[in-house]
């Protein structure tokens, strides 16, 4: 055949026998021996490989190299019935039917970016463990708090939100505390931004943690919530924290009017590239109660109903959204989690603006409960539910599980 001729130093790598009619190459040079190394440059020869046309030539003449068979059929368990095959145009199955598909074609991603840690801080040195939530603490801010941040960064997690424990010596009807530019808040931004500059710190923004009726609002002696005057505090209080130099402030009163009037008293003090990230849908839920054991601020009387949304309404969530759109709000965010999916869908179908969700105590607590009782695989379970939220229409998720969620995304173990 024409085309052995043509290849007299073949390397003994090309395998003749895969195309029948082929000889076997003539003879083949080591030019690595001493014996090659001795041979002129001039009157050395070099192997010639079959080009790609002479291996399509050879197929095309029916000179096929052999392959791995066609594997067989697995066989289906003995009794399975017989039955012809459904007259299916379409099956969803099959994109699905592989760790390789299921990952090419997954909807939803999750990142360690999309989490905000929140974070408990105290005036204490030590850090101390919270009962209802467990693997959480009130953070000493000098140094608990700082290493903590620090784990959080290593795993890409790198917002976080305060919520101070105040000492009840400072706590007043009124809530001044929440606007003492040198108090607990003030200081620990301050001291978080000389460590870690670009470290994004979100605030908190209401009068509960400095309160001495542990209400988001000034309580009048009949039991009301004012909000014109609440929300005269909260200005000054997030003035405080810009001063400090927090990143974004978020109001989670529930006062009417309250975004409008931060945005113009941030804006008044030279804050215009502070960001509000607004507590939209809040709802008086009962998911709340680890949190409020975290930071000593249950209402002395009463509920916040009057305040918070009723965890009954949906179409009530737009017209708070709305509102917060028109008063100049950056972040929408709906809280509690994974009980209020529809809220964050509706929210995201009806808002160009990015959508937050905050997975409460409450939430994190009964993860973590049956997970220690082995009814459920908790980290399996975390995951999931901070798919879900995501999936949801959730840019951004407010959890205590960012840490150990982030470090199970970089494939550390717990």
């Amino acid at each position: 055949m024409a085309m052995a001729s043509s290849i007299p130093n073949a390397p003994s790598a090309f395998n003749s026998q895969s195309y029948v009619g082929l000889r076997a190459p003539l003879r083949t040079f080591n030019f690595s021996s001493p014996q090659a190394a001795k041979i002129p440059r001039s009157q050395r020869l070099f192997v010639v490989r079959a080009s790609d046309s002479e291996f399509e030539a050879a197929v095309v003449a029916g000179k096929v190299p052999p392959a791995p068979p066609v594997p067989p059929r697995p066989a289906a368990p003995v009794g399975t019935p017989v039955v012809p095959s459904l007259p299916l145009h379409r099956r969803p199955r099959r994109n699905r039917k592989s760790p390789a598909l299921r990952s090419a074609f997954q909807e939803t991603s999750i990142s360690p970016a999309n989490f905000v840690y929140p974070l408990f801080i105290h005036e204490g040195e030590e850090d101390t463990p919270i009962g209802a939530m467990p693997g959480c603490y009130r953070l000493g801010w000098r140094h608990g708090l700082v290493e903590e941040v620090a784990k959080a960064r290593d795993v890409g997690v790198n917002s976080v939100v305060l919520f101070p424990k105040i000492p009840d010596a400072l706590k007043s009807p009124t809530g001044d505390e929440a606007y003492n530019e040198n108090g607990l808040v003030p200081r620990t931004i301050r001291l978080l931004k000389d460590k870690y500059p670009d470290l994004v710190i979100y605030t908190d923004v209401a009068l509960d943690p400095y309160s001495s009726d542990g209400h988001d609002g000034i309580v009048r002696e009949d039991g009301v919530i004012m909000n014109d005057e609440t929300v005269h505090q909260l200005c000054k209080q997030a003035v405080a924290q810009a001063q400090a130099g927090a990143d974004v402030v978020s109001p989670s009163d529930m006062m009417d009017g309250r975004v409008g009037a931060l945005r113009a008293a941030l804006d008044a003090e030279g804050f215009q590239h502070v960001s509000i990230m607004s507590y939209t849908a809040k709802y008086a839920s009962s998911f709340y109660g680890p949190f409020r054991e975290a930071l000593d601020s249950n209402p002395r009387f009463g509920d916040k109903k009057t305040y918070q949304m009723n965890p009954a309404n949906y179409r009530e969530a737009l017209t708070e959204m709305r509102e917060d759109e028109s008063e100049g709000a950056d972040i929408l965010l709906v809280k509690p989690g994974l009980p209020y999916l529809d809220i964050i869908r509706l929210l995201r179908d009806n808002s160009p603006l990015p959508i937050a969700a905050y997975q409460v105590s409450g939430e994190y607590a009964m993860i973590k409960a049956a997970g220690a009782l082995k009814m459920i695989d908790e980290e399996k379970v975390m995951m999931e539910s901070l798919m879900c939220l995501r999936r949801a229409g959730a840019d951004i998720i407010l959890t205590y599980s960012a840490l150990q969620a982030a470090k199970c995304l970089c494939g550390e173990k717990r």
